[in-house]
């Protein structure tokens, strides 16, 4: 893009489930053309929180930083609408400097309210909440999910059976609103004055992703992961509800340490966990629109980025 260039390009985005090696492809792309990197995650925002978030490395990050990492420290709270805000912000800063935002992460809610927009959702009523937490006592949180299901079948496909916190908003926001989640994202853009291209990023073959997974996760256990968690856990102001410590990995290795678990079992449950969140994130894609999808095992699909990139600039 040319510093004479009036025109906006379309901004590009790079979705995937994790593990399918996003980050990797975004440091080759910044390395061959003059864009900075957009981090989609909602756990990468957290200070202190590197490994098991596959962050990658201070010498990576200072040759080329990466706008929305290491924002917040893990006991403040992150939405999609505070992502929205700061994504708008670094994309005009980046195209302010004649440069183009390349956004990518497996955050597939923050994608979402980018493109469509986010919906006016209700504040919390404790109330509410107060009834749902009395039914879940009695009845079980994924008998509550089955209640999800039969209201909203696309919202319910996305939360796990046991993630309280997803359950309860979902029917809270059913309870006063009278209208689904899904019915509520239907909404149209507020960045209606950009355009994005965007590629999923997904390797074709599920087992070999299944399988980096358990390979990646292994390898942050050998990097200290254990270690990153102990030190969090030693702070003494976090605790197991906050949405920093519910990450996937951090939370079994939390149990762990709290003496709810042994460790072999912790990094297996993180493993499955990593696995689902994985195809929670591939459901996310396949039920999104103009997204072109690219074999992350195929060769050919890095050169294809590569041109697609030199186009957009």
């Amino acid at each position: 893009m040319s510093g004479t260039d009036t025109r906006t390009p379309a901004i590009p985005l790079i979705l995937g489930p994790t593990g399918a090696g996003k980050t990797d492809l975004a440091l080759r792309l910044a390395e061959r053309h003059n864009l900075e990197i957009v981090s989609v995650d909602s756990a990468m925002v957290y200070r202190g929180m590197d490994i098991g978030t596959g962050k990658p490395s201070h010498d990576v990050l200072r040759r080329h930083p990466h706008h929305l990492v290491d924002i917040l420290d893990p006991l403040q709270p992150y939405s999609a609408g505070q992502f929205v805000r700061d994504a708008r912000r670094a994309i005009d800063d980046i195209l302010g400097r004649g440069k183009l935002p390349l956004l990518v992460g497996g955050t597939m809610l923050y994608f979402r309210a980018l493109r469509r927009g986010l919906a006016d959702m209700p504040a919390a009523d404790p109330r509410v909440r107060a009834v749902i937490d009395a039914e879940a006592a009695l009845r079980g949180w994924p008998a509550l999910h089955s209640e999800l299901a039969a209201l909203d079948p696309q919202s319910a496909r996305r939360i796990q059976p046991n993630d309280a916190q997803r359950i309860q908003r979902a029917l809270e926001v059913h309870r006063l609103t009278g209208k689904t989640l899904s019915e509520l994202y239907a909404v149209q853009p507020v960045n209606d004055d950009l355009s994005f291209a965007a590629y999923a990023w997904v390797p074709s073959d599920r087992e070999r992703l299944y399988a980096a997974i358990e390979e990646r996760f292994q390898a942050m256990m050998r990097a200290g992961l254990l270690e990153e968690v102990r030190t969090l856990l030693a702070r003494g102001d976090l605790h197991a509800d906050l949405p920093a410590i519910r990450s996937v990995g951090y939370r079994q290795l939390w149990e762990h340490l709290s003496g709810r678990d042994t460790l072999d079992s912790a990094v297996q449950r993180a493993i499955f966990a990593t696995r689902h969140l994985a195809r929670r994130q591939l459901i996310w894609l396949r039920a999104e629109r103009d997204i072109e999808w690219l074999d992350a095992l195929d060769s050919d699909a890095g050169a294809h980025m590569d041109h697609a990139i030199t186009q957009l600039q």
